[in-house]
């Protein structure tokens, strides 16, 4: 399983069970690594994510990704000028 195939899937044909949430809004701490510990980030989910994490033996858990967005693809997706390489 692909899991950017997975989430463009999700996106296209079920927009309104996937959800999206910036993972700033979820932050309680967080960490950079240094010669003690590795980098961290604690987050605070609801617990219906938390509980569907893993899932029961007998399902399969639902798939939780961190996706990165970079800062220059934010800037283009505010501009009203399309690029060649962004039609499809």
């Amino acid at each position: 399983m692909d899991p950017l195939e997975t989430l463009e899937f999700a996106i296209e044909k079920y927009p309104h069970r996937t959800e999206v949430i910036p993972v700033r809004e979820l932050i309680m701490d967080s960490a950079r690594q240094n010669e003690r510990r590795p980098a961290f980030v604690q987050l605070e989910l609801p617990d219906e994510m938390v509980k569907g994490l893993r899932g029961r033996e007998d399902q399969e858990p639902n798939l939780l990704l961190l996706v990165r967005i970079p800062r220059e693809v934010l800037s283009r997706s505010e501009s009203l000028i399309v690029l060649p390489n962004e039609v499809r």
